[in-house]
């Protein structure tokens, strides 16, 4: 189940080629409207408010936790360029003695190496970025007071702003340090209420890639109890409705088989469900047969195509009835390098799309010549003429995909197109 739903070139009106290209060419040099999600309104009656879990965002693009968002300025620059939601850099959770069963995650090393990709699957071209660090290194008072300045930032730009947090995880039936569950969480959350944040503390939980090569992943059983348990543990940190939870999946090193088996454990089979999922950052290569060399995560097109075949195997499921329970939301993360792409995601019922790779690219990557590197990211997700976000929903309404209300075709429309159209594609029309 590899196909992709949208044709090679887009279906449009003449006139509104032209505008998209003239609106590229005029603001890779301008920089984008201030109110950019009243622009896509006025000049092409799109609407791109959407979701992040059960928060409304004004539009549907973030920036997933990672070493883009560790630090104030970072935040700072990413709400005044007008993201739709960030996602703080993981913090290593801890006791209220300062004790960290997963300290080995909390490492300083920041490099970055980015890099042209060819995908294994395909021989289609994107890019893969590799580094060494893992979880936030400092310590976890510092971490507090990041995110604090960080909520100030995004309530100032209209930028939602969410941490995450990796918890302990056991291997096999050893003991959860359920001290850090408690400390961590109910700190977070007098963080947020102190900020005057509205309604319950957003939080979500990262289980990372890198564990996808550790030891303990190798370990399936010990995989699927984690998705039981893991969003009780949290959640019993604070009362019911004091917390919004989401659980970052990862991509395990096993088959698809087991990557769908892990979902519908986590969603199926424990005691309380996420709100929402975030599905899924990085592949990851097993370690070699000798033992020697470790295997190594990475990204592009291949992450996507396994990422999307999921998501399409998931939503069959749920059109055959197939699921006990309802998929909660999902916010898409892994390769989503062009609005295009972000379609595809949200087809499959993804809400919101967050990115890392994506704000790192050289500059000349980008089409826009000014700004910082998440304006030029933006720029080209929605006015690329060929990839972006702005062409293909017009394509969209254009042939008729999504219906329109007094001429608006809204992203959310989108999310929900495959419940009405989904059927011949994931049911009747695809196939393994």
């Amino acid at each position: 189940m590899n196909r992709l739903i949208l044709p090679a070139v887009p279906s449009h009106r003449h006139t509104d080629g032209v505008r998209i290209r003239r609106d590229y060419e005029r603001f890779r040099h301008t920089g984008l409207p201030k109110r950019l999600e009243i622009y896509l309104m006025e000049a092409y009656g799109i609407d791109v408010a959407s979701r992040y879990g059960l928060t409304p965002i004004k539009n549907p693009f973030g920036k997933a936790a990672g070493q883009l968002s560790l630090n104030e300025a970072q935040v700072r620059t990413d709400a005044q360029a007008g993201l739709g939601f960030v996602v703080l850099k993981t913090v290593i959770a801890e006791n209220g003695q300062g004790h960290r069963g997963m300290e080995a995650w909390a490492v300083k090393d920041t490099r970055m190496k980015v890099e042209p990709i060819t995908g294994k699957e395909t021989g289609d071209r994107g890019w893969n970025v590799t580094w060494h660090g893992r979880g936030w290194h400092g310590s976890f008072a510092e971490y507090l007071g990041f995110f604090a300045a960080s909520l100030r930032h995004g309530s100032e730009w209209g930028t939602v702003v969410v941490p995450s947090c990796k918890y302990h995880l056991p291997a096999g039936n050893d003991d959860f340090a359920l001290d850090e569950y408690r400390h961590t969480t109910q700190s977070l959350a007098q963080v947020w209420r102190k900020a005057g944040e509205a309604g319950p503390l957003q939080l979500e939980k990262d289980f990372s890639p890198t564990l996808a090569g550790s030891d303990r992943a190798e370990q399936q059983e010990a995989i699927l109890r984690w998705y039981r348990e893991v969003p009780r543990l949290i959640q019993s940190a604070l009362p019911p409705d004091e917390l919004q939870l989401g659980i970052k999946l990862m991509n395990t090193v096993f088959d698809d088989d087991f990557q769908l088996r892990t979902i519908r454990t986590l969603i199926e089979e424990g005691e309380v469900r996420p709100d929402y999922l975030v599905y899924a950052n990085r592949l990851y290569e097993r370690p070699s047969q000798d033992g020697e060399k470790r295997g190594a995560a990475y990204g592009g097109p291949d992450l996507s195509r396994r990422n999307l075949r999921l998501l399409s195997r998931l939503r069959r499921l749920e059109l055959e009835g197939e699921l006990t329970v309802p998929v909660p939301g999902i916010s898409g993360t892994g390769d989503v390098h062009s609005g295009k792409m972000a379609l595809e995601y949200a087809l499959r019922g993804t809400e919101s799309l967050q990115m890392h790779t994506l704000f790192q690219l050289p500059s000349s990557a980008y089409g826009m010549t000014i700004g910082s590197k998440t304006e030029r990211a933006l720029h080209d997700l929605y006015f690329h003429p060929e990839n972006g976000l702005v062409t293909w929903m017009l394509h969209l309404r254009e042939t008729g995909e999504i219906g329109h209300r007094e001429g608006i075709a809204s992203f959310r429309e989108v999310t929900t197109w495959y419940r009405e159209r989904g059927r011949d594609f994931f049911v009747k029309g695809d196939h393994e």
